[in-house]
């Protein structure tokens, strides 16, 4: 049977702005506090949660009740280690200057020496010169002896690194699809605001990318030949030195940020999560939504990145839909993964929401139809749906067009059709060729709907094809997109999923950054002391048909919320696209923030 669409404002863009919840000043869907933008102080998890059940808006979960009374305490403690962490990056931005400041006169009067001639520095200079890289020319003793020398003599100088205070544990907060996870952790992000300076959350698909990034990035600037002279710190470059002690000064330099940037996973983590130019010293809160270990470059890079964080004192909240022991069930890496393991248990409470509850179904079942989803692939219903698309551009009053939109690492999509934020694409479009998260993701940025015609019933016959399909509806939905759908099936027989052997898609998994520079994988890999030789079975994710469940739960449950008038009243306060158009207060991160649409029967 068809489910039709009776207004076009029920699409959500067009729903009066008097009845969308104010929720952009928490990065978090419908559920925020409507006062947050006067309010100097957002309200605290516990709090909300509790309006927002006294309101009716939610249904009162006792496992819920008790996640939100452990953040409420977690948020309790960044106050005062927001104090603490304030104090100690002066502290230690103070040591790091004053270590900066010896150093360089340790240099300058090795470089002195070297000025006044001798027979040590004279051959120094002379092997030099007949060498093409200055990093192999050392003295007897060598560089690394030399570094370690200096690095002795700072030590007597300025002191050992001031230690920082002991960080409040995290929550990892794990359970079943649609349970409450992501909106308590939401709420808890938004109540972070004006408290802590660095915070930052990331859905899994985007925080793997942005590694890719910041990996090809780093990868890219060690590997590009610059010219000699703008390779010499102008600090050098102004010395009254002759240009070989400067081209050995430049040398030792070089050595010195190699030695610093030669693990590349750490070097990443420094830059993942806080900006370095904004000068605010402070706490760093991470907020992490579906963590999952899906292959191999998952678990190392995941290791490295979060091992480096929480050792340095951020604090981590994390979803997922598994314990942290049970993320790798199929026993990859397990060397690597119980590293991982110990420190999200050091550095986290494990809180488990026990409900059995698809909270998502409640919304939906207040919803007499659900309004953006046609089905079957009939003609008539394909009637329908094409008027649909044409009340709508006709409306926005825009020349329906064909775009060329830009994905992460310079690559681009070609859009068939599109107009004012609105875009049509088939389900062979997007699913049926070679795409991933990136493409998906900038798809989900530049359209405040999306229109997807064509969608097949998906089983482990078309798994490839079943496994883009979920991540574009994470995308989409992460993104706060309203998504028209034309199916071949209602959204509960979707994805008949078989047993039918293990599933597995390497094109799924190969994050963009391969396309750049396929040694940025080979790299992490090596470090994770991983072959990449004779892949797949090198980086094969053996992802049994229990675990695709999860997904394709997920992917239903946010179909159907999508479909409701609570998610759709949402899309003007949170996508992207009206806040670049100035219909609403800019968010600190756009495409962060859902929340479970939870209602009472």
């Amino acid at each position: 049977m068809m489910r039709r669409i009776y207004s076009i404002s029920h699409l959500g863009f067009f729903v009066p702005r008097k009845t969308i919840y104010r929720t952009f000043r928490f990065n978090a869907r419908g559920y925020c506090d409507p006062s947050g933008l006067a309010s100097p102080k957002p309200q605290g998890p516990l709090a909300r949660y509790r309006d927002l059940v006294g309101e009716g808006k939610l249904r009162h979960d006792p496992y819920q009740e008790r996640v939100a009374i452990e953040l409420e305490k977690l948020l309790g403690r960044l106050e005062q280690y927001e104090r603490e962490m304030e104090e100690y990056h002066e502290k230690l931005a103070n040591w790091e200057a004053e270590r900066e400041h010896e150093r360089r006169k340790l240099m300058m009067n090795e470089a002195e020496r070297k000025q006044q001639g001798g027979n040590q520095s004279s051959k120094l200079v002379e092997r030099w010169m007949f060498r093409k890289r200055p990093e192999n020319l050392e003295p007897g003793v060598g560089k690394w002896v030399s570094y370690l020398n200096r690095e002795r003599k700072l030590d007597s100088l300025v002191g050992s690194r001031p230690t920082g205070p002991a960080a409040p544990k995290g929550l990892y907060i794990y359970g079943n699809v649609g349970s409450g996870k992501t909106m308590l952790m939401d709420m808890f992000y938004g109540a972070t605001v004006g408290l802590v300076k660095h915070r930052r959350r990331f859905h899994f698909h985007e925080a793997m990318l942005n590694i890719n990034e910041h990996m090809h990035n780093i990868w890219k600037n060690q590997v590009e030949e610059k010219p000699f002279h703008s390779s010499i710190s102008s600090w050098i470059m102004n010395l009254p030195f002759d240009m070989k002690v400067k081209e050995w000064l430049a040398a030792e330099e070089k050595y010195n940020r190699e030695l610093h940037m030669k693990h590349i996973l750490p070097a990443v983590a420094d830059k993942f999560l806080i900006d370095q130019q904004t000068g605010q010293r402070g706490a760093s809160v991470l907020c992490f939504d579906e963590i999952q270990t899906v292959d191999v470059f998952a678990i190392v890079a995941l290791s490295g990145i979060l091992g480096r964080l929480l050792a340095s004192g951020t604090v981590l909240v994390a979803t997922s839909n598994r314990a942290p022991k049970d993320l790798n069930q199929d026993g990859m890496q397990k060397e690597i993964f119980q590293k991982l393991l110990s420190k999200i248990e050091e550095h986290c409470e494990i809180v488990l929401i026990g409900s059995e509850i698809d909270y998502r179904r409640f919304a939906a079942q207040r919803c007499e139809h659900q309004v953006r989803y046609f089905w079957p692939l009939e003609s008539n219903v394909v009637n329908e749906y094409e008027k649909v698309w044409c009340q709508l551009t006709n409306q926005l009053g825009g020349r329906i067009t064909s775009e060329t939109i830009p994905v992460m690492f310079g690559r681009k999509l070609d859009v068939p059709e599109s107009c004012k934020g609105v875009a049509r694409f088939s389900f062979e479009y997007l699913c049926g060729r070679p795409l991933g998260a990136a493409d998906y993701i900038a798809v989900a940025k530049h359209y405040h709907t999306v229109f997807i015609s064509d969608i097949p019933v998906m089983s482990m016959r078309i798994r490839d094809k079943a496994r883009r399909f979920i991540t574009l509806v994470d995308e989409l939905y992460n993104h706060h997109c309203c998504m028209v759908c034309h199916a071949a099936s209602a959204i509960d027989d979707l994805f008949q999923g078989t047993e039918e052997g293990t599933l597995f898609d390497l094109e799924s998994f190969q994050f963009e950054t391969e396309i750049e520079g396929s040694k940025l994988r080979r790299d992490v890999l090596a470090e994770g002391k991983v072959s990449s030789a004779g892949a797949p079975t090198g980086i094969i994710s053996m992802l049994s048909g229990h675990e695709e469940g999860f997904a394709f739960r997920r992917a239903v449950s946010r179909l159907i919320e999508m479909q409701t008038p609570l998610y759709l009243e949402g899309v003007r306060a949170i996508h992207p696209y009206f806040q670049l158009q100035g219909h609403v207060a800019h968010r600190s991160s756009p495409s962060s923030g859902t929340l479970r649409s939870q209602v009472s029967p």
